[in-house]
């Protein structure tokens, strides 16, 4: 799904403009990256999953081409992590034939 097709579906169901649905999903992210940004732990929203971040040290990779060292930098990454309730709704248990 793009970005168009996001806003646009998002815009249908809740009845709103898609400038509308635009300007609060895009809000809604931003407000996820401040908050993790700023040191908070996690963003949640139950049901759904939470949205973290976790850090990465500095490390020396290797080139695939050449073989060379390559020196990475530390970073800090986001990271989603799906609740239960969404992991069942993605993979519900099969009936079993009796």
């Amino acid at each position: 799904m793009t970005k168009a097709e996001l806003i646009e579906a998002v815009a249908t169901a809740a009845d709103v403009s898609k400038t509308e649905a635009e300007r609060t999903l895009g809000a809604f992210f931003d407000t996820v990256v401040k908050t993790v940004k700023k040191g908070d732990d996690k963003v949640a929203w139950p049901g759904f999953g939470s949205f973290s971040t976790s850090k990465s040290a500095a490390r020396t990779g290797r080139n695939p081409q050449t073989g060379a060292p390559v020196k990475i930098a530390a970073s800090t990454r986001m990271k989603f992590t799906s609740s239960s309730t969404l992991k069942t709704a993605l993979n519900p248990k099969k009936k079993t034939k009796k």
